[in-house]
């Protein structure tokens, strides 16, 4: 097992040259959001874009699309229609139109989980030719099905808590927690080519016979919300081109150090994930330094 550290993200990041443009940069798709949840797909789309994606485009359930637009004024949103609360089959023509822009698309936080959108994420995961990062109900919706990872035609990122993935992997949270990184290893080596992100005190990232460590980040970090953002991050990071291990990898310490960075100026008690997001650019200009000085 490697520690992560933050060489890592100097050799790892994806380049940005002068002459970028948005079409150059990657194009991130998010269906994220329900009734009662739209912060989670707002604050996954805040930090997808300020890690720099090209072009973010929001498929939301219509119900919540006045309260995302209004927020997130960088977003090319779709409205989806089919469904009253969340998304539903009848919204995935529109969905499968949208992602043929994407190249890495976000699915889950705040999604909500019912019939209708474990319908939507068994056929995403069946179909989606580009980088799957699923969170939150995109991955409870795998409970008891986990094997339809097998199906997939892409990489999938996987970033759950404890909770969550003690729902996919059929460990008790007990156990989980007494030896976390071996059961993320354990389940790397089960899944194969499938990253899983274990999400905790300390955050562990495994892809088959990789496992790294990551020991930032803070108390104050814990949250609702810290998740959606940090979804947000790493999807931005496969969107741009960044390979799926590399860009969990890269996503955990980041948005670990950004954490730190906000809790040194506020306290672990007062930060909000929002905060953390306006930190997010303390990183990329160390980082973004460093790669110049090298």
């Amino acid at each position: 097992m490697k520690q992560v550290d933050f060489n890592y993200l100097v050799r790892h990041f994806p380049d940005r040259p002068d002459n970028a443009h948005k079409g150059t940069m990657g194009t991130l798709c998010s269906l994220t959001g329900s009734r009662g949840f739209s912060g989670a797909a707002i604050l996954s789309a805040q930090a997808a874009l300020r890690t720099g994606v090209g072009l973010h485009y929001q498929l939301i359930p219509d119900c919540i699309y006045p309260i995302f637009a209004s927020s997130v004024y960088e977003s090319v949103c779709v409205p989806l229609t089919g469904g009253r609360d969340t998304v539903c089959p009848a919204d995935l023509d529109a969905i499968h139109t949208a992602l043929q822009k994407a190249t890495a698309v976000l699915l889950g936080c705040g999604l909500g989980l019912n019939d209708d959108t474990r319908t939507v994420v068994f056929n995403l995961i069946r179909s989606c030719e580009k980088p799957l990062i699923i969170d939150a109900d995109g991955i409870n919706a795998l409970s008891g099905h986990i094997h339809i990872l097998e199906e997939r035609k892409a990489p999938v990122i996987l970033t759950p808590h404890v909770k969550e993935f003690s729902r996919i992997s059929g460990l008790s949270v007990e156990d989980i927690l007494q030896a976390p990184a071996e059961a993320a290893r354990s389940f790397a080596s089960a899944h194969e080519n499938t990253v899983l992100v274990l999400k905790g005190h300390r955050t562990y990232i495994a892809q088959n016979d990789r496992l790294y460590e990551n020991t930032a980040g803070n108390s104050g970090m814990a949250k609702g919300g810290s998740g959606d953002m940090l979804a947000g991050i790493v999807s931005s990071l496969a969107a741009q081109g960044a390979e799926a291990f590399d860009a969990a990898v890269m996503g955990v310490h980041i948005h670990a150090l950004a954490g730190d960075l906000a809790a040194k100026r506020l306290s672990r008690t007062a930060i909000l994930p929002s905060d953390i997001i306006c930190t997010l650019s303390e990183v990329y200009s160390m980082i973004e330094d460093s790669k110049n000085n090298a």
